[in-house]
């Protein structure tokens, strides 16, 4: 079997099995159980970059421009930062129950949606914007869905105690991260679409076309916005803005693979000649 994806299917099992850890864990009050989960999602880690390596190498194209391609980075990214959280804050390792879930679902999609390796690169993706695009979208969406999960952890913690629940930082401190976490969301999908900006101005001589991808990306920005303008302003807080950050959530991934996988657009529209 191809190793690229002999590693890619490892990468998933992983992931499976970890989320299903995250979540018996929680259930069952097991720590051992948040354990197996985080070192499962290491390995995943692992494994996963090597897929992406593979590819990379093999075709000498960047891996992030197909939907599965853009769905497995933004994954890989979210993994990254979820592990950098575990081994900073052991008191955190329980955001899992919501991150690994849905970075396997995305992955899982991903699979179904595998190409052959791209063999020319289009001189339109021939840009450093690109990079900086690329870069803003996968750590904003990793900075909210983050704050999804502590806010998952709030409402949690709110209805229980002992256990495991008894090592998840206190409702206020859960409440001042998920703040945290959106906030540098927010500032890096505003990188995104300021270098989105620019890279549709060298691809196509104008700085917006309201591609629904364009129009999504705003609105999910917006959202953000609107978040931190309740908390700041108006001083939400606690349990309505745990709540919004999951629901937020989801607009981000519709925003992000939803809609370029259903409508033909300016950002599916790219053609990699395949070999």
């Amino acid at each position: 079997m191809n190793p690229e994806i002999s590693f890619f299917w490892i990468a998933v099992g992983c992931y499976g099995v970890s989320a299903f850890s995250y979540i018996i864990g929680l259930m069952a009050r097991k720590e051992a159980l948040l354990n197996l989960g985080m070192a499962l999602s290491a390995i995943g880690l692992i494994c996963h970059t090597a897929t992406v390596a593979i590819r990379w190498i093999a075709g000498g194209v960047l891996p992030f421009i197909e939907i599965s391609e853009s769905l497995s980075s933004g994954v890989l990214i979210a993994v990254f930062i979820f592990l950098i959280i575990q081994f900073s804050s052991g008191r955190l390792k329980a955001t899992g129950v919501l991150v690994m879930p849905v970075c396997f679902i995305l992955l899982g999609w991903a699979g179904s949606l595998i190409k052959d390796i791209g063999g020319t690169l289009p001189p339109s993706l021939q840009s450093q914007w690109l990079w900086v695009h690329i870069i803003g979208a996968s750590t904003g969406f990793s900075g909210v869905l983050t704050a999804a999960a502590l806010g998952l952890l709030f409402l949690l913690k709110e209805r229980n105690s002992g256990g495991v629940y008894d090592k998840i930082p206190d409702l206020e401190s859960l409440d001042d991260l998920g703040y945290r976490f959106i906030s540098g969301g927010f500032i890096m999908l505003g990188v995104m679409l300021v270098s989105g900006s620019f890279w549709s101005n060298q691809v196509k001589g104008s700085y917006w076309n309201w591609d629904p991808v364009e129009v999504w990306s705003l609105i999910t920005w917006l959202t953000y916005g609107i978040y931190l303008h309740l908390r700041i302003t108006f001083g939400w807080r606690h349990r309505r803005m745990a709540i919004y950050a999951l629901g937020a959530l989801g607009i981000m991934i519709i925003s992000y693979w939803g809609i370029p996988f259903v409508k033909e657009n300016f950002h599916t529209g790219f053609r990699i000649e395949h070999k």
